[in-house]
């Protein structure tokens, strides 16, 4: 009868928000994500980004990454590091902290995230003689 009622949609709405933080925690997620989900979390990586997993959402929407909140709204996806990439985008069903099979190098290097538009991007100079000269006014 309550599922009748759709009172169970209410009940799901109340631990939404109940798992968001309340009503003030619910605000920030959602304008922070524009969207309010409820899952299971996996893990986290290094870099205080989480992972989460609801498997009663579409395939496809029920994995999903909540960035660390030090980087606040400017987030991005190349802040994910490979690892997890691979379990968000399910070419693999086992985490990264779950999986004994992963590889560990000393010759690997540390996930960077794409730096461009910042200080820290990369530019590239030339050493050859531009084709064109920009003309210079007389003085």
């Amino acid at each position: 009868m309550a599922k009748l009622l759709g009172l169970d949609k209410v009940a799901t709405f109340f631990r939404i928000i109940r798992e968001n933080g309340g009503i003030i925690g619910s605000a920030k997620t959602l304008f922070r994500t524009d969207d309010l989900k409820t899952g299971t979390l996996i893990g986290e990586d290094k870099y205080g980004n989480r992972y989460f997993e609801n498997n009663m959402y579409f395939v496809g929407r029920n994995r999903w990454v909540i960035y660390a909140d030090k980087v606040g709204l400017n987030y991005d996806g190349s802040q994910v590091p490979p690892e997890w990439f691979g379990w968000l985008h399910y070419k693999t069903d086992l985490p990264p902290n779950k999986d004994p099979s992963r590889p560990k190098y000393k010759w690997m290097l540390d996930h960077q995230p794409n730096l461009s538009g910042t200080n820290e991007a990369y530019m590239p100079y030339s050493t050859t003689r531009p084709k064109i000269e920009p003309w210079k006014p007389p003085q």
